[in-house]
């Protein structure tokens, strides 16, 4: 099928995927989530306020569609999402158990499906202009036909099933899953799929604990409780370089959770907010350096502090240079863009000479 989710974005735009209908409010029920389900527009205004971006700078998000979901989803998992409780039992919300499904679908997954579309469209903005960020997405405990953990739908394996099948020249994906809890949705679904390398650094002691998903990570990264920036980092940095050493993608998707971060409910690690701003300084530094598409997406984090955190980690990626509005898609190695790039360079040298 022909999906909404590819068409071009407007080039004026940054590739930072958003939409007002990803936050979710309900009559104050998320609030018996650890879950801040207004984070992500949160994020957006520390950006505006930043002056990074204005409203119409940024690519809207658009829903995904029950045609887009079944590229990967069994019919039969979306037909149970029109079940509240099976609903409330994958949001971790159970009083979503005792609302009309209708509810349920407006209030809840259709800020889930429209975060998503996000993620899909910021896939190809990625291939398109070298890097690109969902400010929501990153539900890695959802797979094929089974949710939990707060994900309803598998945007990483969406996201990377639409590039393999609609985008010439991309056939091999690395997920660099950095969230606190282990990926075990894109795991499962990418269990046989030698086209995805899969790296993923967890807290071994939490949710999921699933042994059968393990087998599809090529590079395991086991934490400790209460690991802290110094051996965090170092880890990161060693993997993150070994993995894009080993195999070189065609394409990264960057699951970069904060609920690393030191306090939070679920996480059981102690990573400052200066060490989250620096781990993604890490991968897109090491993406950039060999010129690989980055897609980056927001993932677990459940602490009122974390939607600053995210923000200065974009607005710290963007002070470096790594990354930028108008030549982002030299990162992608564009021939006519690099071409530009070198001809300013030697404008900029020319004029130096003179």
């Amino acid at each position: 099928h022909r999906s909404e989710l590819y068409e071009d974005a407007p080039s004026a735009c940054w590739p930072i995927v958003y939409s007002p209908d990803y936050n979710i409010t309900f009559m104050g029920l998320e609030k018996l989530h650890p879950f801040d389900a207004g984070k992500w527009g949160k994020v957006i205004n520390f950006l505006k306020e930043e002056k990074l971006i204005a409203d119409d700078l940024i690519v809207q998000a658009r829903e995904a569609t029950d045609e887009d979901l079944l590229v990967v989803h069994t019919r039969r998992y979306l037909n149970k999402l029109k079940w509240s409780f099976v609903v409330a039992t994958i949001t971790e919300i159970p009083p979503v158990a005792f609302l009309p499904n209708f509810v349920v679908q407006r209030k809840v997954l259709k800020p889930l499906r429209t975060q998503t579309g996000g993620t899909i469209m910021a896939g190809k903005l990625a291939v398109d202009r070298g890097w690109a960020i969902n400010v929501g997405g990153g539900f890695h405990h959802c797979s094929s036909d089974k949710g939990g953990g707060f994900c309803a739908y598998a945007d990483i394996t969406l996201a990377i099933k639409f590039l393999f099948e609609r985008v010439q020249g991309v056939s091999k994906a690395t997920i660099i899953d950095l969230d606190a809890h282990q990926g075990n949705g894109h795991e499962r679904d990418f269990m046989d799929d030698h086209r995805v390398y899969i790296m993923d650094v967890y807290n071994r002691y939490i949710y999921p604990g699933d042994g059968f998903a393990k087998r599809a990570i090529k590079r395991k990264v086991e934490l400790e409780w209460g690991t802290e920036d110094t051996e965090y980092l170092q880890k990161v940095h060693t993997h993150v370089e070994g993995a894009l050493n080993e195999v070189k993608p065609d394409v990264i998707v960057y699951n970069a959770g904060t609920d690393i971060l030191d306090g939070d409910p679920l996480g059981g690690l102690a990573i400052s907010p200066q060490g989250i701003v620096k781990r993604d300084e890490v991968v897109f530094k090491a993406a950039r350096n060999r010129r690989i598409p980055i897609l980056m997406v927001t993932s677990g984090g459940y602490q009122k502090r974390t939607a600053r955190i995210i923000a200065d980690s974009i607005l710290n990626l963007h002070s470096l240079g790594l990354i930028d509005k108008e030549l982002a898609i030299s990162g992608a190695g564009n021939p006519k863009v690099e071409q530009m790039i070198r001809d300013s360079a030697k404008d900029l040298t020319d004029l130096s000479l003179q």
